[in-house]
């Protein structure tokens, strides 16, 4: 008996044919199994993506994304204010397929799909600004400039050494800001040269070390980060052991909030899950158990390590 009465699998039209059918060949064999209907649609353009995500979310039980972090962040802010949302599989087809590993699923297209549809659906939490969406992490300074520094020639070669090349580059190009940020009536300020909100862990597919960070504990993880340099990776390290005493930390201050209010001394442009939407001043909050997706079997996302 299928599992799922009604599914829809999207992918885009425009990635290369090869490619394509062997991409689509190694999953829909494996779903189709548990559903007793599952349409496949390609879209053409992000708009033919977010239009088809409105108009037939609310009548699937689950959506399937075959895609990277973009396409996901743009089909979530299609569904976000959806009365009925569909349960979310992704299927990791992207760069650096972030999101994915948060959830536990295996890079090996075959193997993601046989892994969620035995694995089990999770409630997730949502970021949400005045008009985004997101779920793995918002971010301005560093993150932000190493999106810009990437470039698309070697990024279709290299893939995801390509994020660590431009990564590099943009620290040692670093410019630090003035910031005010509001966490939950707390008033932190100072001067940094990248400030991260996190739901999700895995940012150019390494993890942050941060234990809190969870995706349905109703909370948000900031990260200011005053400097890059060797203090600011020792300080990561040390925060995932038990003795970690944060307050003494030199380069990075953490909190966890629901309501969080951010004001820079020039204007910053944001990173959503590694999409370049809008600019600062920013005001967010999170949505408790906004979305549901299916996950690679595991629910203990903070026992993840980098080597899962």
């Amino acid at each position: 008996m299928p599992r799922y009465e009604k599914g829809l699998f999207i992918y885009n039209g425009n990635a290369d044919q090869d490619q394509l059918k062997q991409e689509l060949s190694q999953t829909i064999h494996v779903l189709t199994p548990y559903f007793k209907e599952l349409n496949v649609i390609q879209t053409q353009s992000v708009e033919e993506l977010e239009a088809l995500c409105k108009e037939q979310g609310e009548f699937v039980d689950v959506l399937f994304i075959l895609g990277g972090d973009g396409t996901i962040h743009e089909c979530i802010n299609s569904l976000a204010e959806l009365e009925k949302k569909p349960v979310l599989g992704i299927l990791p087809g992207g760069t650096c397929n972030d999101f994915s590993r948060v959830l536990g699923i295996p890079q090996n297209l075959t193997q993601a799909a046989e892994a969620i549809m035995k694995g089990q659906e999770v409630s997730v939490d949502a970021g949400k600004t005045e008009s985004e969406y997101f779920i793995n992490f918002w971010g301005i300074g560093l993150v932000t400039q190493t999106s810009f520094n990437i470039d698309e020639d070697q990024k279709s070669r290299l893939g995801v050494l390509s994020y660590f090349i431009s990564a590099l580059k943009t620290m040692t190009e670093a410019r630090p800001f003035e910031f005010k940020i509001e966490v939950d009536g707390e008033l932190l300020q100072g001067e940094a040269v990248m400030i991260l909100i996190m739901n999700g862990r895995f940012i150019g597919t390494r993890q942050v070390p941060v234990p809190t960070i969870d995706l349905h504990d109703g909370q948000l993880d900031v990260l200011i980060i005053k400097n890059s340099n060797l203090t600011l990776f020792k300080e990561l390290m040390t925060m995932k052991r038990p003795w970690a005493d944060e307050s003494r930390f030199q380069e990075l201050h953490h909190r966890q909030g629901k309501k969080i209010q951010i004001e820079v001394d020039s204007s910053q442009e944001i990173d959503m899950d590694g999409e370049i939407k809008g600019e600062t001043p920013a005001s967010i909050e999170v949505l408790e158990d906004h979305f549901t997706f299916l996950s690679g079997g595991r629910t203990g996302f903070q026992l993840f390590t980098n080597d899962e």
